[in-house]
C-alpha cells in the first residue's frame, strides 16, 4: 500500500467518523454506552459528547502517528524496509477503530444486539493479518515485539517475530472460532494473548543468552 493511499484512508476515516457523529449526535441519549463485557452486554458509560467523539479524535490522533514514527524512530531506515506493511497496519488499525465506532453508534441509536457477535469476528481477522505483518517488521522502537532482547539484536528480532507471527494467526483463529461460544470467546482471545506475550518475552531472553553465549 503507497504512503499516498493509506494517507488518503486514514484522514478520510478520521473525518467521516467526525462527519456522522455531527450528523447522528441530536438523535443520541446524553449518556451513551461506551463498555461492553465478556457477555456482549453494556457495563459502561460515558457523556454523549465523549460517546460521540472520542473515537473520531483518536483516529485523527492515528493520522498524525502514521507520519511521526517513520519520521523519530532511531532505527527509522528499518521501517522504510517495511514501509508497505506498516502502512497497512495502520490503516488496518483506522478501519477497526471505525467499525467498533459504527457498531457503538448504531446501539446508542437503539439497535440492541450481542456485540459479541460482531466483534469477535472483526477481532479475529485483525489478530491473525497482525501476524501476517509481524513477520516483516524490521528491528525498531515502535512497532514489534519489543523486549530488551528483541531491540538488542536483529537475530534475537526476527526469530522472536517468526514466532510471534504464527502465534497470532493462531490467535487470530482461536477469536473466529470463539463466535462459536460467543460467552467465552472473549476470555479465550485474552488468555491466548497474555499467554504469547510471556512466552514470546521469556523466548527472547532465552535466544538472546543462547546468542551472547
Amino acid at each position: 500500500m503507497s504512503n499516498k493511499l493509506t494517507t488518503i484512508i486514514i484522514l478520510g476515516i478520521a473525518i467521516l467518523s467526525f462527519g456522522i457523529g455531527l450528523f447522528f449526535y441530536s438523535s443520541l441519549p446524553q449518556t451513551v454506552a461506551s463498555h461492553w463485557n465478556s457477555q456482549g452486554m453494556v457495563d459502561g458509560y460515558m457523556s454523549k459528547f465523549w460517546g460521540t467523539f472520542l473515537t473520531p479524535i483518536i483516529l485523527l490522533f492515528m493520522y498524525g502517528i502514521y507520519f511521526i514514527i517513520p519520521k523519530i524512530d532511531p532505527l527509522k531506515n528499518n521501517i522504510a524496509s517495511f514501509r508497505k506493511q506498516y502502512n497497512i497496519l495502520i490503516a488496518l488499525i483506522s478501519v477497526f477503530l471505525f467499525y467498533i465506532f459504527i457498531l457503538t453508534l448504531a446501539w446508542n441509536l437503539g439497535k440492541e444486539f450481542n456485540m459479541n457477535n460482531f466483534i469477535l469476528p472483526a477481532m479475529g481477522v485483525f489478530i491473525f493479518y497482525m501476524g501476517h505483518i509481524l513477520k516483516y517488521a524490521k528491528r525498531n522502537w515502535f512497532v514489534g515485539i519489543r523486549t530488551p532482547w528483541t531491540l538488542s539484536s536483529d537475530y534475537v528480532w526476527n526469530r522472536t517475530h517468526k514466532i510471534g507471527g504464527l502465534l497470532f494467526k493462531i490467535i487470530g483463529i482461536i477469536t473466529l472460532l470463539g463466535m462459536l461460544v460467543p460467552n467465552y470467546g472473549f476470555y479465550l482471545t485474552i488468555f491466548s494473548i497474555i499467554g504469547s506475550v510471556i512466552f514470546l518475552f521469556v523466548f527472547s531472553y532465552i535466544l538472546y543468552q543462547k546468542q551472547n553465549n
